[in-house]
């Protein structure tokens, strides 16, 4: 479809036939010749393109300039006046070639025998190889054409975008009128097929256009999504002019607009990956997109990279795609699928009625005359869950009238007060919310959830843009309702049950990230706007004061739980101090699991739920016994013990062995551990006895457990060397260390536990896969000192592009007399292994760390001492310390250190 009145103007500056055809005549090499004047052709495109030339001339000017080669060397042929022509199909047909896009062909036969041309057909097809043309090529005959297109929809949507290039040209009528025949894909099953076929495509994109590496032409709001309408009106009208299409009511000035200023900015991304990889590339690698975004005149500011700005107007534009393409199959569906049905209508307000199961207005003038109806409609969608959907002609009005939210608009008390109507009416929320976000009023009414729209931030963590996310946080809060969440989220299904107000949730989720892209601490800043949205909309003051709490520290139990040691109680009396209550310590655990599963699907696995719902345990705890009546190390200490000893005597355990190992423990492991594990350690050291060295032990969660790891207990002599030989091992077996404890008797024995999970984020519960675990530990960590090889596995594509150099942040734990050192680096396999040597070479002991992988970074914590168990407080060893990983771990990521 030539959207927009567009019509390409033949350039004879591109290619000079005559001049060519001479040139063939006397040379004794044609195809060097065509080679030449091909790459003449692309380089002069090329360089209009980087001058700012039309994208569509450069688009329909290559495939002019094919069309007229290929008609030149079909000339040369020696082809019948009749019954063989040379056909233009796919891509090409529509006359679109970007510069490394295949050149679809099809040679149209009158009949099935092609016998007496095959010679000529075969030689022909072989020339334009040897030329360097990228072709794909079929021969059908007419007969061929008419029964392949019955059996195939992919065979019949490229037929129906053909040009005749040389030969016949009325054999490719007679083919047009036989595909026209009744029985040949009409346009309801035509357009069902079609339906599939796209929602089979965004099906395998997650039904998302925000990836950080999108697919120009598949992904939602991609280029297949304009041509799908195409295909499909061209195959219910008859036609795509544009003209007929208006005049039709299927499309409106408006719609073609977007369309074909959408279709623009794809086809000049699609050109310049094209021209930059020098071959067909569809995919926005991050590879990629720097690249481009400095060649389209995107710079780096102190707010923002270049490349986010670039893929921040890339978002939007397939945004808008993706709102005109559902309107334009739902304007389909009611004049295909629905035409001629008399489905009952059903009134629901003065304004809104129901035709059949989906919502539009009474009247075409609803949104001029009443704004507010803007907002009503979605409160309308969100108490009744059964409607599927807006009729076309309504989302077009909503398009149309959106312009009327304004500040007058946001003032109006009526608004505001549905706006809260929607928050509080505990239907389908999230979902509504969604459709407001993609319709484009959430954007309108909330202008800063405008400015969030089409933010990225160019890493692997956060795989979504900021409004995707936010929405997406709300589809999880949303999930814990369900019976699904209900069975995946326990927890949250019954806090969610118990939290006072659900809407505060829904206003604590849109309003968390809202303040990213400002500068400055996006959780403050969110803090103070959503304060101000609380007092436009009436909320009280209590509740404004809980929801800015949340947002401020929306961060605050993840980072807890990942980089802090929660087996101390100090640790979880600190949070209980600013939590302060079980109020605002169970809203911020939904909104943190909530957020951690909208951030990346990778993030939330078995051991980060472990880890925050004993977090949410503990301090549920100390918030009952009372934050003035804290319970101290020594009372947890005792406490864990008398547990313990329960444990052992229940199951049989002798009481003087007992006692013996653990006057060897020391206090801090039982600080560490739970009482179950500690019953479990005793128990397989005394099994086993001094002669089984190393013992390791490991416990995998049953299936019905939720979360949780894999943990393996080691119990060996200690030597400094254990914990980088320990990694390597591990990280032989293709499996991750997500926390690590470390404690050493008095009698110079390990007490070492691993928590693991699998290359997908799961505990490994395999039977035989644990044997392999255990027997691969037990034949490294016989003789630490035969230190396990680090291997050298491949660094996917996607690491290799990003560099992150490492920074090490050392401070001091006072009250366990320790040093806590933060490593961020570049994720890459054998991390801990290099950490762990690199620890040995300066002679220092590890109680501790945790383990956190952030899409292409680590941010890891480790608990440290020298070997004689005091803090590392000589600055010059923090220094040369630091020094040291920056040093190594850069070097060995290919990044250069400064400083």
């Amino acid at each position: 479809m030539l959207l927009h009145h567009y019509r390409f103007t033949p350039d004879t500056t591109l290619i000079d036939i005559e001049t060519l055809k001479t040139r063939l005549d006397r040379s004794t090499s044609p195809i060097s010749v065509i080679r030449e004047v091909l790459a003449d052709i692309r380089r002069c495109l090329d360089e209009r393109f980087k001058n700012g030339a039309d994208i569509r001339d450069l688009v329909h000017g290559r495939a002019w300039c094919v069309d007229q080669l290929l008609a030149l060397l079909w000339s040369r042929f020696d082809w019948p006046d009749e019954g063989v022509a040379l056909i233009a199909v796919g891509g090409y047909g529509r006359g679109e070639l970007h510069p490394c896009s295949d050149i679809d062909l099809m040679i149209l036969l009158a009949d099935d025998d092609d016998t007496p041309r095959q010679a000529s057909l075969t030689d022909f097809i072989t020339l334009l190889w040897d030329i360097g043309l990228e072709i794909g090529h079929s021969v059908r005959s007419l007969a061929d054409c008419e029964r392949e297109s019955r059996d195939d929809v992919t065979v019949i949507t490229n037929l129906m975008e053909t040009r005749c290039v040389a030969g016949d040209e009325a054999l490719l009528e007679r083919m047009r009128q036989r595909l026209d025949q009744p029985g040949i894909w009409n346009s309801e099953a035509f357009f069902q097929a079609k339906l599939a076929e796209q929602r089979a495509r965004h099906q395998r994109f997650n039904n998302s256009e925000h990836h950080l590496e999108p697919n120009l032409k598949s992904s939602p709001g991609g280029l297949r999504d304009i041509q799908t309408v195409t295909w499909i009106a061209k195959r219910h009208f008859g036609t795509n002019i544009i003209e007929v299409l208006m005049q039709r009511g299927f499309m409106t000035d408006a719609d073609i607009r977007i369309a074909s200023q959408s279709r623009a900015f794809l086809w000049q991304v699609r050109y310049a990956l094209h021209m930059i990889n020098a071959r067909a590339e569809d995919r926005l690698l991050f590879d990629h997109q720097r690249t481009i975004a400095a060649l389209f005149g995107y710079h780096d500011t102190p707010e923002r990279l270049g490349v986010e700005e670039f893929m921040r107007r890339y978002y939007r534009v397939v945004t808008a795609l993706v709102e005109l393409n559902d309107m334009l199959i739902q304007n389909f569906e009611e004049n295909i699928l629905q035409q001629g049905q008399t489905s009952g209508i059903v009134a629901l307000n003065n304004r809104f009625e129901l035709h059949g199961r989906y919502l539009r207005t009474r009247s075409p003038n609803v949104f001029k005359r009443r704004p507010s109806a803007l907002i009503e409609m979605f409160v309308l969608l969100a108490q009744h869950p059964d409607i599927e959907g807006v009729r076309a002609a309504t989302i077009r009005a909503i398009r149309d009238h959106r312009h009327l939210i304004d500040n007058g608009f946001r003032a109006d008390l009526r608004n505001r007060g549905l706006f809260l109507e929607l928050l509080r009416g505990g239907g389908m929320v999230s979902r509504e919310l969604g459709r407001m976000a993609r319709y484009g009023i959430l954007g309108k009414y909330l202008p800063r959830f405008g400015h969030i729209i089409g933010l990225m931030q160019h890493d692997l963590f956060h795989i979504y843009t900021v409004d995707a996310h936010t929405l997406r946080v709300l589809d999880v809060i949303q999930r814990f309702r369900t019976p699904e969440g209900r069975e995946e989220y326990p927890l949250c299904a019954s806090l969610m049950a118990r939290v006072p107000k659900l809407e505060l949730l829904w206003i604590a989720g849109l309003y968390h990230d809202i303040a990213k892209g400002r500068g400055g601490d996006h959780s403050q800043l969110g803090a103070r706007d959503v304060q101000g949205f609380c007092s436009r909309h009436g909320v009280p003051r209590r509740d404004m004061h809980l929801v800015s709490w949340l947002i401020e520290h929306h961060l605050l139990m993840s980072t807890t739980a990942q980089k802090r040691d929660i087996s101390d109680p100090e640790v979880i009396r600190e949070f209980a101090a600013i939590v302060h209550d079980e109020v605002h310590l169970d809203y911020l655990y939904l909104l943190t699991v909530a957020d951690i599963n909208a951030t990346n699907p990778t993030l939330w696995n078995s051991w980060r739920a472990a880890l925050l719902r004993q977090l949410h345990g503990e301090t549920r705890r100390v918030l009952r016994r009372g934050l003035e009546n804290p319970l101290d190390r020594q009372d947890w200490i005792e406490e864990t013990r008398r547990e313990a000893r329960a444990l052992t005597q229940c199951m049989g355990g002798e009481c003087r062995a007992v006692d013996a190992l653990w006057e060897t423990l020391g206090d801090d492991y039982f600080l560490q551990y739970s009482a179950s594990e500690i019953v479990w350690h005793t128990q397989g050291i005394l099994q086993a006895g001094v002669e089984v060295m190393p013992l390791i032990l490991i416990s995998a969660p049953t299936e019905d457990m939720t979360d949780g790891g894999t943990k393996v207990f080691i119990h060996t002599r200690s030597v400094n060397n254990l914990f980088a030989a320990t990694a390597a091992a591990i990280d032989q077996l293709g499996l991750s260390i997500h926390d690590a404890r470390i404690a050493t008797s008095s009698n110079d024995w390990t007490l070492n536990t691993f928590i693991l999970l699998d290359g997908d984020g799961q505990a490994i519960r395999d039977p035989a896969r644990l044997r392999e675990i255990q027997a691969h530990l037990i034949e490294e960590l016989d003789d630490p000192d035969d230190y396990p090889r680090i291997v050298k596995r491949h660094t996917s594509r996607q690491l290799k592009h990003f560099r992150v150099p490492t920074r090490v942040l050392i401070e001091q734990d006072e009250t366990n007399q320790r040093t806590v050192l933060e490593l961020i680096a570049a994720d890459r396999p054998g991390l801990l292994a290099h950490v762990g040597q690199i620890f040995m070479s300066f002679d220092i002991a590890l109680s501790g760390a945790k383990i956190a992988t952030l899409g292409e970074r680590v941010e890891d914590v480790f608990f440290i001492t020298d070997t004689n168990g005091a803090p590392l407080t000589d600055p010059e060893l923090q220094e040369a310390l630091s020094n040291r990983l920056r040093h190594i771990l850069d070097a060995e990521a290919g990044i250069a250190t400064t400083g």
